[in-house]
């Protein structure tokens, strides 16, 4: 099991890591007893709950065991729901008061193991093949991540607008195709776990280098898509070396929480990271998945950026040889998926092999100018050829950056250089 050490939550921060946390829980419990046709309803119960507890605590405090407080009160809001419709139906409908009668909310399990059971459920349910693979993501997001729609909307690199849409039309899909959240062959298992790797990749992504919140790193969103991994893992069907290569690469990442941040919490860039500071258990788990991801067939960008990610954890090993290791893993990344974001680090690390001039022609072949990590690189490489580039893409990156911890590590960098004599 992997474990994390995360910092103590204080009591103004409770309810929303809660709403993080369990929101999805309960959701995919009420669909996997009432159906996902039943997702609106789920999502209301759920809404009350939470909206419960922030009368309730405000007034005579936090309970003991808040989580088992939630769940009592989305058990006892469902009973509520059932016996109102129950009444509707045998007046309105009678036709349907035996469907209701089946549906017993007396039934309702959030034990550990249905929680877990009815998660995985969610998560292939909502990776159906008849849906694009960006309404797949941008439902799991909603109900398995418990993102806000304009969290959803920055993630994916859409609008809010948009979002709102495809979720809409997305659940419509669903309520059509009634999925059934019980049953799943394990031909089907497979042919969907692309999808579902796919969203726990974004899910931690979106924690890991978190551009919306002025937290940098999101431990939630982080633990959340390694708990579902390792639900992945449980599973003989879904424990296959994608699965356990993407778990090395959380572990790779995810041993280096504490050393991003500083004691004040300003950013720490890699180059500045003391490895004393990073969890070395998480680095060994990380080798352990990592052995156990040998593939069948091809390799997986999984598997090559945990590869990355595990050079970079490579302290014993001289600095020349790991960057010559990880540009060859960037090359032959860009191959199994191309992505500009990829051949940007791609290009950082060539600089480091090959020189500056080298990298910086290829940076410039790359379509992100909106983007402040390929100014920030720009600069970098900028830096002791031509100082008014230089600080004309640090500029830029500035202004685009939409994090205020990365304007200030931006600004502390330029500090920096002319400390040292390298802006002149």
């Amino acid at each position: 099991m992997v474990c994390f050490r995360f910092p103590s939550m204080d009591h103004s921060q409770l309810l929303p890591n809660l709403f993080r946390t369990e929101y999805s829980k309960i959701v995919a419990v009420l669909c996997g007893r009432f159906g996902f046709h039943q997702i609106e309803m789920a999502e209301d119960i759920v809404s009350e709950a939470f909206l419960k507890a922030a009368e309730t605590w405000g007034l005579k405090g936090i309970p003991d065991n808040p989580r088992a407080w939630l769940y009592q009160v989305a058990r006892n809001r469902t009973k509520d729901y059932f016996r109102r419709e129950s009444v509707f139906r045998e007046k309105v409908q009678p036709d349907l008061k035996q469907e209701m009668e089946r549906l017993d909310p007396e039934e309702i399990d959030l034990s550990e193991s249905n929680i877990r059971d009815s998660l995985l459920q969610m998560l292939y349910a909502l990776c159906l093949p008849e849906l694009p693979v960006a309404s797949q993501l941008a439902l799991a997001l909603r109900y398995l991540g418990g993102f806000s729609v304009e969290e959803i909307a920055n993630a994916l690199m859409g609008n809010v607008g948009t979002i709102e849409k495809r979720l809409f039309r997305a659940r419509e899909k669903l309520r059509a195709l009634r999925p059934d959240l019980t049953q799943f062959p394990n031909q089907e298992l497979k042919n969907r776990l692309p999808q579902v790797l796919a969203f726990l990749y974004l899910l931690f992504n979106e924690g890991y280098f978190s551009t919306h919140n002025a937290q940098k790193v999101r431990l939630d969103l982080c633990r959340e898509a390694t708990r579902l991994g390792l639900i992945l893992l449980d599973s003989p069907v879904t424990n296959t070396p994608s699965t356990n290569a993407l778990m090395a690469l959380f572990c790779f990442h995810a041993s280096r929480f504490e050393a991003r941040t500083d004691a004040e919490g300003n950013q720490v860039l890699y180059a500045d990271q003391d490895p004393a500071d990073w969890n070395h258990e998480l680095i060994r788990r990380g080798r352990y998945y990592l052995r156990r991801a040998t593939p069948d067939q091809g390799v997986s960008r999984y598997h090559l950026e945990a590869a990355i990610a595990h050079w970079h954890t490579c302290m014993e090993v001289p600095a020349e040889k790991r960057w010559e290791e990880i540009l060859h893993l960037y090359n032959r990344l860009l191959q199994v998926e191309y992505s500009p974001m990829a051949a940007l680090n791609r290009t950082y690390a060539l600089g480091q092999v090959q020189g500056k001039e080298v990298a910086l022609k290829e940076a410039l072949k790359i379509n992100l100018v909106k983007h402040p990590l390929f100014h920030s690189l720009l600069a970098e490489l900028y830096l002791e050829m031509d100082a008014e580039k230089c600080l004309e893409h640090l500029g830029k990156a500035i202004e685009l950056s939409s994090s205020e911890a990365d304007r200030e590590l931006l600004a502390k960098k330029e500090q920096r250089w002319r400390a040292e004599g390298k802006l002149k």
